[in-house]
């Protein structure tokens, strides 16, 4: 389901010390999980179709400046000429030149892979359940198995809260539908990774050639996502308007699935408030790809130190109960 954006780009304040920290891992793929995942650092342009998204693009590019990521904006007649296969509906954009994209059906198997040469034990499609504390040790059945572990990482995506719930914890998260759909291959024209301020459209091209392209919403049941043709059709017809070289291309596939979505669009990292060693890590939103190696690393940091110098407060659990708190009074 996933798009496979690496983008710093557009992220929020909160989200720029774990974001510039996943990013430097990237560049180190090939060391890490031995391959290098497709990493193309082809550069982010977010697109503005107004002069307020020119004006916030700006605003955006003044505060990361501050966590060093630069961001160039151009507009008028430069960009005009600088991007001559853009359609008239933008007016400007903002270049991050050191973001990208790669390909996650190969970036999420390597890790695997990587995780079970250092030791790890991985079991995929196996259910977890009977899940508790015994006052010493985290107890669970994977299967037919029983498990007893020191630590416990809820990395469940749309499902976390059935796992946080054993421990007395929910979070006000919902599930959404991620819409999105590939072209045929064609000429070689979208030099960059694309996003617009506002959101609803993404894309991107590969190098064979077909354009990747997101926006909107897909449906399902919070088990499982089907994508829209309504919405792809919608999200086409402005897509189209950015990127006239694809109006008489043919979609070869569309998709979703199902993620996690917290009411301010930031993930749930940190300890849990009612049992140690409980580790919460999900809730992202649709933007955890660029986020998940810095994730990774933020975890070891907190089992095996007890701490991490990456700021996780605004994506405490607890953020949430201090609001419902608050309305109530």
């Amino acid at each position: 389901m996933n798009y496979g954006g690496v983008r710093c780009q557009g992220r929020p304040v909160e989200q720029m010390p774990l974001a510039m920290r996943a990013r430097r891992i990237w560049d180190r793929l090939p060391e890490l999980i031995g391959v290098d995942g497709e990493f193309t650092v082809s550069g982010h342009l977010r697109l503005a179709r107004s002069d307020g998204d020119l004006a916030a693009l700006q605003q955006w590019a003044d505060m990361a400046r501050e966590y060093g990521l630069h961001a160039q904006l151009l507009h008028g007649e430069p960009f005009r000429r600088h991007y001559p296969w853009l359609g008239a509906a933008a007016i400007g954009g903002s270049l991050c030149a050191s973001d990208g994209h790669a390909n996650p059906r190969l970036v999420s198997p390597a890790f695997a892979r990587a995780a079970r040469a250092a030791g790890a034990d991985v079991r995929e499609q196996t259910e977890l359940s009977d899940i508790h504390h015994d006052g010493k040790r985290f107890q669970m059945r994977a299967g037919a198995t029983q498990i007893s572990v020191d630590w416990l990482i809820n990395s469940a995506g749309a499902w976390a809260n059935t796992v946080a719930g054993y421990f007395g914890e929910r979070a006000p998260m919902k599930p959404i539908y991620p819409n999105m759909w590939v072209t045929e291959p064609l000429p070689l024209f979208i030099t960059h990774n694309l996003g617009v301020y506002g959101g609803g459209i993404y894309a991107r091209q590969v190098a064979r050639g077909n354009c990747v392209i997101g926006g909107g919403r897909g449906s399902g049941d919070g088990e499982y996502g089907r994508p829209s043709t309504e919405t792809t059709r919608a999200v086409m017809r402005d897509a189209c308007a950015l990127l006239p070289a694809l109006r008489e291309a043919l979609l070869i596939r569309t998709w979703s699935g199902v993620e996690g979505e917290t009411p301010d669009s930031n993930p749930i990292i940190g300890p849990s408030r009612t049992v140690p060693r409980l580790l919460h890590v999900f809730g992202f939103s649709g933007g955890g790809f660029l986020l998940a190696p810095g994730v990774g690393e933020v975890l070891a940091d907190l089992v095996i130190d007890g701490a991490t110098a990456t700021p996780l407060d605004a994506f405490s659990i607890g953020r949430f109960a201090q609001v419902a708190a608050s309305s109530v009074a």
